[in-house]
This record gives C-alpha cells, structure tokens and sequence, in this order.
C-alpha cells in the first residue's frame, strides 16, 4: 500500500507550463478572405469600353458634329469612372458572414453593398438570365434576396466556403460566364482596337 505522503498534492499547481499551453487550431473557413473581380474580366470589359468610346470625340469634330467634341469627351470619361467603379467589387468572408462592398468613393456615388450573417442565410435559389444563364441569390430569414457573386477570382473556393458555412449544397453552381469567353471578347477587342486605329488615321489624315 502506497503511503499518503506518496499521493500527489492537491494543492500543487496543475496548469500547463507556456511551453504546454494548448490553442484551439483556428478553421481556415473563419479567416477573413478577400475574393476581388477576374483580372481578366476586369481588363476585357475595360478595354472593350475602349474600343467602342476611344474614336467618337475625334470623329465628332472631324464631322463637326452637334456635340461638342470636349463635352463627349467628358461624358464619356465620366462613364469609364463609373464602368472601373462597378469592376471594383470585393467579397469579404469571415467567421461572421459574407459582405459586398466597394471603394469608399464608389458606395458614396454608386453602389452600397450589402452584408449578410451566415446564420441568416436559408437558401441559395438559381434564377435564369434573358440569355439563358443562371445566377444565384441568398435568401435571407427575413425574405430579402442577395445575389451570389459570379464572376470573382477563386468563385470555387467562395462556393466551397458558401457550404461549409451554411450547409447548402452547392456542387452544382457554377459561373455564369466560362473564362474562354472572355478571352474570345478580349481578341475580338484587340481586332475593334486595331479598326479604331485605322479609322482615326484615316479620319486625321483627310481632315
């Protein structure tokens, strides 16, 4: 039979020392991620905007058209501010929920945002396009409708973290556009850009 003095003390400190300390392993799902518009799909629409704009103020006084060259100018450079706004788009997750947001200049003059808890969110609904696509919309608790966005970089892994997130099955989302269709728009942008130089030579050089 072992002694009482043997026995360990009650009293004596337990705690692990700072070498044994024991931290709860953080889930990649709760860090906060930051999934920002394609690349790719930001410099198409960018530049098709371009090519479609770039010739009309020099054909304008070319043609002395009944606008002024300057006042299209300005429009129009006021629309590629506006286009760069929109292609701004951030979706932020975190542990909390997921969140839409955009540059300080562009929720003061244009879009807002929105932001949705996790908890809140009951379904994941598709809708089709006038092209015959579909897209997605969170619907909330309240019955307010939130669309999924479709065109960020790493859409698979916001899909994935959608579901862990939520319990939604998502396996058969996919995005509304495929990226080889905007590397088609993208050739088709560089041949237009090409025109357009054709054009304003021609133009300049009969003026």
């Amino acid at each position: 039979m072992r002694s009482l003095s043997s026995l360990p003390d009650p009293s004596a400190d337990l705690s692990p020392g700072p070498a044994e300390t024991l931290s709860a392993p953080t889930s990649t799902h709760d860090a906060t991620r930051i999934f920002r518009l394609s690349p790719l799909i930001r410099l198409t629409l960018l530049a098709f905007y371009a090519a479609l704009t770039l010739p009309l103020p020099v054909l304008a006084a070319v043609t002395q058209a009944t606008v002024p060259p300057a006042l299209l100018g300005l429009g129009l450079g006021l629309g590629a501010i506006a286009l760069y706004g929109a292609l701004s788009e951030r979706v932020i997750t975190d542990a909390t929920g997921i969140q839409v947001t955009y540059p300080t200049w562009v929720r003061w003059a244009m879009r807002r945002g929105w932001s949705l808890a996790w908890a809140d969110i009951e379904a994941l609904k598709p809708r089709s396009t006038g092209q015959g696509g579909l897209v997605y919309y969170f619907l909330s608790k309240a019955g307010a409708a939130y669309l999924l966005p479709m065109r960020v970089a790493g859409f698979a892994e916001l899909v994935r973290l959608v579901e862990a997130k939520t319990g939604i099955e998502t396996r058969d989302v996919r995005p509304l556009s495929q990226p080889w269709m905007y590397l088609f728009l993208l050739l088709l942008t560089v041949l237009l850009l090409a025109v357009d130089i054709w054009t304003l030579t021609v133009a300049l050089g009969s003026a």
